[in-house]
């Protein structure tokens, strides 16, 4: 028999940055609500109280996330800001490429169409500022959506979207290889990335 309070964390990790709603954990688990939001006080208290564990529950906007805790900010951002991390990687490329030609688009629809788990890869898109939060679209859960931002543009030496080639159907797309893709996106257009601006 699954562990109440692991079922709770286990949704919580895999919804990554985007988080869930109490009103979805309820349908997924089946939980009435005052037990959802016993289990995630639980879950918070749990992580607040262990000096050994990094995370903390978090809510915004409704929905709860697991998140770093504040104290170890400094660290994170060693980890962001190393020059193994600089330049994009694979899985960076494949994510900016479904966005810039679907936005918005949600995290479940990018996992869709990449067919893995898109959380953390996004979440290093944020934090480099080549993505940026779009809204929330109209639907259970109200996940949020993500577009480019400015500094995408800039980054790949764009003026704006409308230089973006024509992809195919995004129904037939195979983007088992999101970086050539990219790669090969640009080049059909001529397009460089600004020498100065490759890291970001």
């Amino acid at each position: 028999m699954m562990n109440n309070l692991a079922q709770i964390e286990a949704l919580l990790f895999v919804a990554g940055d985007e988080g869930i709603t109490s009103q979805a954990l309820c349908q997924i688990t089946q939980f009435d609500k005052p037990a959802v939001i016993a289990l995630i006080e639980q879950l918070a208290n749990k992580y607040a109280n262990d000096t050994m564990s990094a995370l903390e529950v978090r809510e915004t906007d409704g929905a709860y996330r697991l998140v770093t805790k504040p104290s170890l900010g400094s660290i994170v951002k060693n980890f962001f800001d190393a020059p193994d991390n600089a330049t994009l990687s694979q899985a960076q490329l494949e994510t900016l490429v479904i966005v810039a030609y679907k936005q918005p688009v949600t995290r479940v629809e990018i996992d869709q169409i990449r067919g893995v788990q898109s959380a953390g890869t996004l979440q290093k898109l944020m934090l480099r500022q080549l993505l940026v939060e779009t809204g929330r679209k109209d639907e259970p859960g109200r996940p949020i959506m993500y577009g480019t931002s400015a500094l995408f543009l800039d980054y790949f030496g764009l003026k704006s979207l409308t230089e973006l080639p024509p992809l195919p159907d995004f129904e037939t797309l195979d983007v088992d290889d999101g970086g050539t893709l990219f790669a090969n996106v640009l080049e059909s257009e001529n397009l460089e990335m600004k020498e100065g601006q490759k890291n970001v």
